[in-house]
């Protein structure tokens, strides 16, 4: 296992900027965030330019880019798929295997969702590439029991675990072991059962148990601080606790 952080720790700066101020606190390594929405990259642009964003991806300032989250509003199926597949070319050119996506929303029949993740999951494939399935409140990912369900489904669909959505969600305090052996990425912040995030150190999120979760499974891959600003709290302060944090269990 290794620390990383996600751009999203800087959304209020430009990619560049945001990269730059992960080297200055010693990061090392990245999950850049394409949403066409609240991202530093779109995939829509993705789609339209991808030698461009190829060339984008590549200048990392030493940073090793060890995963893409994707999140996609195209207005029909069929673009959505376009640009996903867009998205897998570009993980293969820069050497990126790990894509998170989100869950539909609740209310999304079952079927429905299996279908939609099956292909997700052909397509990332044909550029050697993983789908994780981002665990969160809101969305058919917020109950451990059905993440399981979609994973025994769906074959060769991984899990990306954010436990905070399990701590503070409608199903807060749920254990989530049952889908520890599907987990190919993890985010992580500090979090209450009253708050989303809250400083490091102050909040229920138990790193040394969560770590010999992982460990009891073999994992190998990223710790991602997934941290953003609070008012009135030092952000270069928070990002350099959660690392020392995590870089002293491991």
């Amino acid at each position: 296992m290794f620390v990383a952080a996600t751009t999203r720790c800087f959304a209020n700066l430009p990619l560049d900027t945001a990269l730059q101020r992960l080297v200055d606190l010693e990061y090392s390594a990245v999950e850049i965030m394409i949403h066409e929405s609240g991202g530093h990259l779109r995939p829509s642009a993705v789609f339209a330019d991808l030698d461009g964003t190829v060339q984008i991806c590549r200048d990392t300032r030493r940073l090793t880019t060890i995963g893409y989250s994707i999140d996609i509003e195209a207005p029909t199926e069929t673009e959505y798929y376009q640009q996903f597949a867009a998205c897998c070319r570009l993980a293969k050119a820069t050497k990126v295997i790990t894509l998170t996506v989100r869950a539909s929303e609740l209310g999304t029949p079952f079927n429905g969702e299996v279908e939609r993740l099956r292909e997700l999951v052909r397509i990332a494939s044909l550029d050697g590439a993983v789908v994780g399935l981002l665990t969160e409140a809101g969305r058919i990912s917020q109950d451990p029991a059905t993440v399981k369900v979609l994973c025994d489904n769906v074959k060769g669909l991984g899990v990306t675990l954010d436990p905070s959505h399990f701590i503070l969600g409608p199903h807060k305090g749920a254990g989530y072991d049952q889908i520890m052996e599907y987990v190919i990425h993890v985010r992580l912040r500090d979090t209450t059962r009253n708050e989303f995030q809250v400083r490091v150190g102050q909040g229920d999120v138990e790193y040394g148990r969560l770590l010999g979760q992982l460990a009891k499974q073999r994992y190998t891959r990223a710790l991602a601080a997934d941290i953003q600003p609070i008012p009135d709290v030092d952000q270069a302060s928070e990002l350099r606790k959660i690392r020392l944090l995590l870089e002293s269990l491991l």
